[in-house]
């Protein structure tokens, strides 16, 4: 980097010493490639949702970060910081639970009394699952994870990787003009 590029991005050499410059810079303006989020050398995934530590109602938790070697943040004085990441809320719904009560006692209701959908599970209770039919409904749509809890949390699923995304579209979600061919 050239010296305008780093009095540009706020940086400041703090000391040079050998040829090995050690420079301190707001790390919140960091860009990909200057630091590693999440940190590897510390603990992150909770155990029992299989998400991030400390994720909130809005979908964000606060991991530490670290800067590449060279680079000291202004806030901490060393090369860690925290960062916000997405992540998945949940509340102790499990995936596989709410799966195999639909299974095994949809047609009384269960399942949705466990996601939190009391009116549902009343209705399915006392018509035998609408006649099977809702059981069979709410199997797939429990299993391709249209049906969450009530509350808005994700399923506990029982692994830490890719999962399910499922895309809505409502009355904000248009249609982009395309250009002619």
């Amino acid at each position: 980097m050239n010296l305008l590029s780093l009095l540009f991005l706020g940086i400041i050499c703090v000391s040079g010493e050998n040829n090995v410059y050690n420079y301190e810079v707001d790390c919140n303006i960091l860009r990909m490639g200057q630091y590693l989020c999440p940190d590897p050398n510390y603990d992150l995934i909770d155990s029992k949702t299989q998400q991030l530590k400390g994720c909130t109602k809005e979908n964000k938790a606060r991991v530490r970060c670290i800067a590449v070697e060279g680079l000291n943040c202004t806030e901490t004085g060393n090369s860690t910081f925290t960062r916000e990441m997405p992540c998945k809320w949940t509340n102790g719904y499990s995936f596989e639970t709410a799966l195999l009560l639909s299974i095994f006692l949809g047609m009384f209701g269960v399942d949705r009394f466990y996601l939190g959908y009391p009116a549902i599970g009343l209705a399915k209770f006392c018509t035998l699952g609408f006649m099977f039919l809702g059981q069979l409904i709410d199997i797939i749509l429990i299993a391709t994870q249209v049906v969450e809890p009530a509350d808005g949390s994700a399923y506990v699923i029982p692994y830490y990787g890719p999962a399910v995304e499922v895309i809505r579209s409502d009355n904000y979600t248009y249609r982009l003009k395309q250009d002619d061919w």
